[in-house]
């Protein structure tokens, strides 16, 4: 099988051209490529494949091998390799994901794509849709006990679920002790991706994340919008957000007239290579 190593901000991902390669267990795959000591080393797959509803679809798998709805890094990843390998020739395109059709800006500089924005949708508040386990309208800086420490917990789809928690140093989180418990927690039956974000001001972030199948990873395109989703929903910050995360930077906008979130960042290839799978 022949693969492209790419990452946006860090968050990489092991891609697979499904126009020219076949892939019959997806899951089993992404295990192995995913093993960053016996494998290619990654957070997940993503098979690049036909779509009957967009221009391409996106089919991903995190490293433990359970399927993904969508990824606001990978997917920026997704439209350089179409554009920069020659499966299009538009700089505006469409992709299928679990999380419905999104809609990409490519930005290229000689004749390469170095940075992508994504229409990330509208974010989902109804608690039943996320999902999560609860009789609110919707969860908003709702007390939760975790590992015997108190949070204010407010939940966000952006097609996949996020629990996000304002702490005051995200360098001082025990990630990997705490990340499991929100994500293995009752109240998430489809389990979690679970943010820890410090504001620093009101258009600046800090971030750090734990997403469900993969554990800490260097960033999060969805877990960024909703994230800036509940900082505005309990006003901390504008609507125009940067986003700092252990990979690098993003710039999410959320647009109030068409109650949609906006995500710009970069896209890189890392290298190619061949793996028996």
């Amino acid at each position: 099988m022949k693969f492209t190593k790419m990452q946006g901000c860090g968050n990489d991902y092991v891609y697979v051209n499904c126009f020219k390669e076949s892939v019959e267990d997806g899951s089993k795959a992404a295990i192995k490529v995913s093993n960053r000591h016996f494998g290619i080393g990654s957070d997940g797959l993503i098979l690049i494949k036909p779509s009957d509803k967009a221009d391409f679809m996106m089919d991903m798998y995190n490293a433990d091998g359970s399927r993904s709805q969508m990824c606001g890094n990978g997917i920026r990843c997704v439209a350089k390799y179409v554009y920069d390998y020659g499966l299009t020739d538009r700089k505006n395109i469409s992709i299928e994901t679990g999380a419905g059709i999104k809609y990409l800006d490519l930005k290229v500089e000689e004749g390469r794509v170095t940075e992508v924005t994504v229409d990330m949708g509208t974010p989902i508040i109804v608690p039943e849709l996320i999902p999560v386990v609860s009789d609110r309208e919707r969860i908003v800086a709702m007390p939760i006990t975790v590992g015997g420490i108190s949070y204010e917990m407010t939940c966000v789809s952006m097609g996949n679920p996020h629990a996000i928690v304002f702490v005051d140093n995200t360098k001082s989180i025990d990630i990997e002790k705490i990340g499991p418990l929100f994500e293995h927690h009752a109240m998430f039956p489809e389990r979690t991706n679970t943010e820890f974000i410090h504001v620093i001001d009101r258009h600046t972030i800090d971030m750090r994340v734990w997403e469900r199948g993969s554990g800490e990873t260097l960033a999060c395109g969805t877990g960024a919008c909703a994230s800036v989703y509940a900082c505005i929903l309990n006003g901390l910050t504008e609507d125009e957000v940067r986003v700092r995360l252990l990979g690098g930077e993003l710039k999410v906008k959320y647009d109030r007239e068409k109650n949609t979130i906006f995500m710009t960042g970069p896209a890189v290839t890392v290298f190619e290579g061949e793996i028996y799978v």
